[in-house]
């Protein structure tokens, strides 16, 4: 499918409401459906185009993606709930997706706008699978670099002795007495503004049109069973707690040839031994004496990649931020790194010796040591001075 810009796919403008958004999708999907375009091999693809462009837009998140990166932002391995590409997808499975739009009675009710059938009388394959929603706990250093996990997921899976048709054997289905194949029942009814017809899925066969005679052991009749599988999944860098990704088709298999339900990972973050985190950046609280503070030094941090040196400068003050370049977590946008900021803490012992207080009221003689005063000494009188008294 061509990647044509979205807007112009439904023909709005970027200023274009949920309203406008919607009475375009419709007429367009009116406008390019197949039934009504026979002689056009280019409908389907037109249809399943606008189908595409209408999920994204109709989506405030993913329209302000794809308004920031376009087809690219649409790519992220499902992050999000990127974009559906509609090539593989069904018409029944758009309609449905959609019924909102449509109405449960366009494709076949008081109107008939295709002929008062799906095409060509086409049944509905089973029942939809469910939707999975799992938690996924990450550490800060997985959410800085991103990660593949492999994550055991119980569900419901497909049966392997009928491949998901429910039925013994293919001679084991029979159509629909209700329905006659059909998978819908009509009720019609006439009032003095006329006459009203109202569609809806088959009771009998639930909108499948045909029922099975002897049904699988294994599944008994389901077209699946209770099991679990392994899924893996691609997490992308900088992810943050209430973020999700989204698995088409790794959720619940369908009941007798349905199609699977999504696998819906929810995104938690992992308290941190060292760091806390604000956005891409990170932050960890250093601790240092006071002659560190005063003299300077150079000491170890961690970092989300092991250790690394950071310079301490002389006369480093209490609670400044030393920033440590492109040392945070990668972003999800961008793709650059935040920083690491190192808070700067001075210790501050409860109790000294007779001789630690004796030098300190001498220190605190010295002007260096008054707040009030702010005199600088020379590197080779106070700080010689100093290092001799704390060596």
């Amino acid at each position: 499918m061509s990647k044509r810009d979205y807007y112009e796919v439904l023909g709005v403008s970027k200023s274009a409401t949920t309203d406008e958004l919607k009475k375009a999708y419709r007429k367009k999907a009116m406008q390019f459906h197949p039934d009504r375009n026979t002689d056009d091999p280019e409908a389907e693809k037109k249809f399943k185009e606008a189908a595409e462009a209408f999920d994204v837009l109709k989506d405030p998140d993913k329209r302000a993606r794809y308004d920031r990166f376009g087809h690219a932002g649409m790519n992220a391995g499902g992050f999000g709930g990127g974009g559906m590409n509609y090539d593989d997808v069904s018409f029944d499975d758009i309609f449905s997706r959609f019924s909102d739009i449509f109405g449960s009675d366009i494709f076949g009710g008081g109107g008939d706008p295709f002929g008062g059938r799906q095409r060509g009388g086409r049944r509905r394959a089973g029942r939809p699978g469910e939707d999975i929603k799992i938690r996924l706990e990450l550490s800060m250093e997985e959410i800085a670099e991103g990660v593949e996990k492999t994550l055991k997921v119980k569900k419901h899976i497909t049966c392997d002795s009928c491949k998901g048709t429910g039925a013994e054997t293919d001679a084991d289905f029979m159509t629909c007495p209700t329905c006659n194949g059909m998978g819908e029942v009509r009720q019609v009814s006439r009032t003095m503004f006329g006459q009203f017809v109202n569609v809806q899925p088959c009771p009998t066969c639930h909108g499948e049109g045909r029922t099975i005679k002897n049904r699988c052991k294994k599944c008994n009749g389901e077209g699946r069973y209770k099991g679990e599988e392994q899924v893996k999944i691609q997490v992308p860098a900088g992810v943050k707690k209430g973020n999700y990704i989204t698995l088409r088709g790794q959720g619940n298999a369908g009941m007798r040839g349905g199609p699977a339900g999504s696998l819906i990972v929810l995104i938690e973050e992992k308290e941190h031994e060292h760091f806390t985190r604000e956005g891409d950046d990170i932050f960890f609280d250093l601790t240092i004496s006071i002659p560190d503070a005063i003299m300077g030094t150079e000491v170890e941090v961690p970092t989300l990649k092991g250790k690394a040196k950071l310079k301490i400068d002389k006369g480093t003050q209490p609670g400044k931020m030393l920033r440590m370049r492109e040392k945070g977590i990668k972003s999800l946008d961008t793709h650059q790194y935040g920083d690491q900021y190192v808070r700067i803490n001075v210790y501050m012992p409860k109790k000294v010796s007779d001789a630690e207080a004796d030098i300190l009221k001498t220190l605190k003689n010295s002007k260096n040591f008054d707040p009030n005063k702010h005199e600088e000494t020379s590197e080779k009188g106070f700080f010689g001075k100093i290092k001799d008294v704390f060596s």
